[in-house]
């Protein structure tokens, strides 16, 4: 696959490591501003770095922009015209809808929006699709590559906001919980490498757990409670201290944060 990534931060940058580590590509051009900042990627085999986002575009087939809300329409203008029958657009702009990009380039073309999360480095990223009535034609190429890189899940795009806030922001919470985990560990008698080693292993034996098995969180835990045991114990101080309401009003608060960021856009 020839693909292009215009604006590669932190996001593009990881999006490059999996394409490159899962040889997704024939081609991948890179665009930043500042060329010293991706200059890791500089000597891949059929890797091109570039500051001309229309050069990336006429070399690419599916174009893949991970750059800031504010610069978007104005990349999209400049490369508008030379946007042909052949290009894929696949957005990661949180906020930025669907019937927006329809406006700025036209409803004929195969316009998706993409919502990886940074485990996409490491071939494991969550990444929810949806795409414009054009965009269905071509869904399976984008499915295609970010299965390479993870897993994905194709969405409404009124959810989109939502899947932000659960797999994007998600990495962050998750690696609280990881990190508080570690603390506990530490104050358990173990030393901070060996804390972390445990609680990190720990939370990705929990989850194969239930992507292998396909069950119920709640089944897993009644496998590791018993009756007047210390599991049970553990659980309802946690849920006593606000565990779960905590997390979930949390994840609340981002989503309103994030659909105010979506009204000011507008």
């Amino acid at each position: 696959m020839k693909i292009a990534i215009i604006g590669t931060g932190n996001l593009g940058k990881s999006i490059a490591k999996g394409l490159i580590t899962n040889n997704a590509i024939t081609s991948l051009y890179l665009t930043k501003r500042d060329l010293e900042g991706i200059k890791e990627f500089d000597g891949y085999k059929n890797v091109y770095l570039t500051t001309d986002n229309i050069e990336a575009v006429k070399q690419s087939d599916i174009i893949i922009f991970a750059i800031q809300p504010a610069h978007f329409e104005g990349i999209l203008n400049d490369v508008k015209p030379f946007l042909s029958e052949k290009h894929v657009l696949i957005s990661t702009i949180t906020g930025f809808l669907i019937p927006k990009i329809e406006g700025i380039v036209g409803k004929d073309k195969f316009i998706i929006r993409a919502m990886p999360n940074t485990a996409i480095a490491v071939g494991k990223s969550m990444t929810c699709l949806c795409s414009n009535e054009q965009g269905e034609k071509r869904i399976k190429i984008a499915e295609a590559i970010f299965n390479r890189l993870g897993h994905s899940l194709s969405i409404p795009e009124s959810q989109m906001q939502a899947a932000t806030v659960v797999c994007a922001s998600g990495i962050a919470f998750w690696m609280r919980l990881i990190r508080a985990t570690t603390q506990a560990a530490i104050q358990l008698g173990f030393d901070a490498k060996e804390a972390q080693e445990l609680a990190m292993f720990t939370s990705e034996g929990a989850a194969n757990l239930l992507i292998t098995n396909g069950n119920h969180p709640e089944e897993e835990i009644d496998r590791v409670t018993t009756p007047q045991g210390c599991t049970i114990e553990g659980l309802n101080e946690m849920e006593h201290k606000g565990l779960s309401s905590s997390l979930i009003q949390g994840m609340v608060a981002s989503f309103n944060k994030i659909n105010n960021i979506k009204k000011e856009q507008i």
